[in-house]
Order: C-alpha cells, then sequence, then structure tokens
C-alpha cells in the first residue's frame, strides 16, 4: 500500500531508471480523479495496446474514445523503449478485477487465477500500455521489453515494491488477454534482477567480493559455417538469449564477420533473481535448472520433477541445501538467498 507519487517523482523515477521519457500534453493533470478514487496504489499492470505506431498509440491512450475516455494508461512503452507519459493520476486501464488478486498483490504473495470482478483496479495500480498488436506474432524488441522490465522496476524501487507488484492485465481480469507474446513470470523475473541493482544500472547484479565485476557480455565474430545454435552452446547460453541480446529479426541468417553479443567467460551461471521472483511463483526455466542442481547436491524432496513452476516441493528442497551451508532458523526457510544461490551455481537455462 502506498500513496501514488506525484507527477515530479514519477517522471524522476523512471529517468533514474535509464529510461528515455516524454512528456506528453498536459499529462499531470490529466486523470480521472473526478471519477473515483486515486490510491492507495498496489503495483503495476502491464497491457498491450493492440494498436501499432508510436503517435496513434499514444494520441488513443491519451484520448480515449467515446466508450472509454482517456487517459487510458498512466504511460505508453513504444518499440524502441521510448516511455510517454500521459498521466499521473486515476486512468481508465485496469477495470475491474479480482480482489483475491489485488489481496496477493499487496501480501507480494502467488496470485490466483481471476475469476469475478468485483474490485476497481484503476483506483489501485499503475498501468502501461505497450505498443503491440496483441496478436502472438508482432514482435516485441529487446528494447521494448527493457524498457517494460525498468519502467516497472522503478515504480517498485520508489514504493519499496518487489517484482510480485507486477501483473498483466490477464492476471487481473479473466476478461483480458494482455500482454500477449512474453511470459508474464519471466518478466517479474527481469524485475527482480534489476532490483538488485542499483538504479540505471545493469540488468543483472555485480559480482560479490569486490574488485571489478566481469562483463555481462563480450563480442564474437561469425564464422562461415557457424550457427546460432553452435555459438549459444559454444558459450553456455540458449538461441533465445542471443536473438535477444542482438535483436534478431531472422536467427537463422548469419553472416560471416558478423559480430554478436554473447555471455562473457565465466558468466555461465544464472545470477541470483532476487527474492521477490521465488515469492511470485514463477513459470520458468530457471526453477527447473535450479532443481536439477539441488537433486545433484542431494537436497531432493521431490516427488516427481523438478519442473518450471515453483512449488513447495522446490521450497523445501532449497531448505534442505541452504541447511547443508550450515544456515539455520530463518535462514533456512526454504526462499533463496544470494549466498545460497551464488553457492549452488545454477547453469544458465
Amino acid at each position: 500500500m502506498a500513496t501514488p507519487l506525484t507527477a515530479d517523482a514519477l517522471l524522476a523515477a523512471l529517468r533514474a531508471e535509464g529510461l528515455n521519457v516524454v512528456e506528453v500534453g498536459d499529462w499531470r493533470e490529466h486523470n480521472r480523479n473526478h471519477k473515483g478514487a486515486w490510491g492507495p496504489v498496489h503495483g503495476v499492470i502491464v497491457h498491450h495496446t493492440v494498436t501499432s505506431g508510436t503517435k496513434d498509440s499514444v494520441d488513443i491512450c491519451y484520448d480515449g474514445y467515446d466508450e472509454l475516455p482517456g487517459p487510458l494508461c498512466h504511460g505508453v512503452i513504444d518499440k524502441d523503449g521510448t516511455v510517454h507519459l500521459i498521466s499521473a493520476g486515476r486512468a481508465n486501464h485496469a477495470g475491474s478485477g479480482d480482489g483475491r488478486v489485488l489481496d496477493a498483490v499487496v501480501h507480494e504473495a502467488s496470485a490466483p487465477g481471476p475469476g469475478s470482478d468485483d474490485t476497481d483496479g484503476n483506483a489501485r495500480f499503475y498501468g502501461f500500455e505497450c505498443v503491440n498488436l496483441g496478436d502472438g506474432e508482432d514482435p516485441w524488441p529487446a528494447a521494448q521489453l527493457e524498457a517494460i522490465e525498468r519502467a516497472s522496476a522503478a515504480l517498485c524501487r520508489a514504493h519499496g515494491w518487489s517484482s510480485a507488484s507486477v501483473i498483466g492485465h490477464k492476471e487481473w481480469t479473466a476478461t483480458k488477454i494482455d500482454p500477449a507474446g512474453f511470459s508474464m513470470a519471466d518478466m517479474r523475473g527481469r524485475i527482480a534482477s534489476r532490483l538488485g541493482t542499483t538504479p540505471g544500472g545493469p540488468t543483472e547484479p555485480p559480482a560479490e567480493g569486490g574488485g571489478d565485476p566481469a562483463p555481462a557480455v563480450t563480442a564474437y565474430t561469425v564464422r562461415r559455417g557457424d550457427t546460432l545454435y553452435g555459438i549459444a552452446e559454444s558459450h553456455a547460453t540458449t538461441t533465445a538469449r542471443l536473438a535477444d541480446l542482438n535483436d534478431l529479426d531472422e536467427p537463422d541468417v548469419l553472416r560471416p564477420g558478423q559480430e554478436l553479443r554473447v555471455p562473457a567467460p565465466g558468466n555461465d551461471h544464472e545470477p541470483f533473481p532476487g527474492a521477490g521472483f521465488f515469492r511470485g511463483a514463477p513459470d520458468s526455466p530457471v526453477v527447473t535448472a535450479m532443481g536439477r542442481r539441488l537433486v545433484e547436491e542431494g537436497c531432493s524432496a521431490y516427488a516427481e520433477g523438478p519442473g518450471p513452476r515453483w512449488s513447495e516441493a522446490d521450497r523445501r528442497s532449497y531448505a534442505a541445501w541452504q541447511r547443508k551451508l550450515g544456515f539455520t532458523g530463518s535462514d533456512a526457510d526454504g526462499w533463496p538467498g544470494r549466498n545460497s544461490w551464488d553457492a549452488l551455481k545454477v547453469p544458465r537455462s
């Protein structure tokens, strides 16, 4: 629970997170506060616009339409990652949703699937509309996904929230499908990692132990006969991660002499994604990779699996690992911490 940020504080938080922000019209006073409460706020909802083009998307989110007057969100995130601020007050973005979901967000716990629409979300959530057709085929450029991550992290940081405070519209109400085209569980993992850094810093947390950390990425020059799969395998990563790092529209087409960004040597383990990542009950390959390492270490409480969805079996297994390292009491409650995570050495997934 928190008092909504003032317009100045909202703008400052976004820019401090390294975002390019455009102020649209009289966004500071452009709101629906006369129609109902604005605050206390509890989290962030991510949407897609079902439109294309930056100007048209910003215009419709600013003005709205006959059935739904604007503003339709607080900020529009375009394809190149720019955030267009259109409101600092109540906006018509969330509509009615499930009060049980709101309760889960308030307690930063795993949210149930939405059912009844009995609670006003416009009063309780910030909203970002992201330019995308929402058909599952319109791409999400790396710059846009990073901006969603940064914008969400900026508000979480400003209010002291974890990544569990960020949900998709489809997680708020069963009447919506947005955002379509990427996983909100994975996005919460990215936000959790960013919250472990200083504002505007790199996505991955700095190395422990002092000194200069190894760079997260390095350059690789494509040679004749190279494939993206082969390059990914030789750098302990995946083709999807390489495509994301390099914004590859055609990942099957590589040219000799082409320079790619690849994970740097010694960067072959998953960085600690943050405690909030796990409390959000993620569905992620990171959880599977973690479970396999726990099994290898003789710390399995699994009847079956491990699998990608965080479960009570994962928590019990991780508690066994913490006890193996010598942790006791609340330090061995099964919720991963940075020290135990780094010691587990979970391979990149």
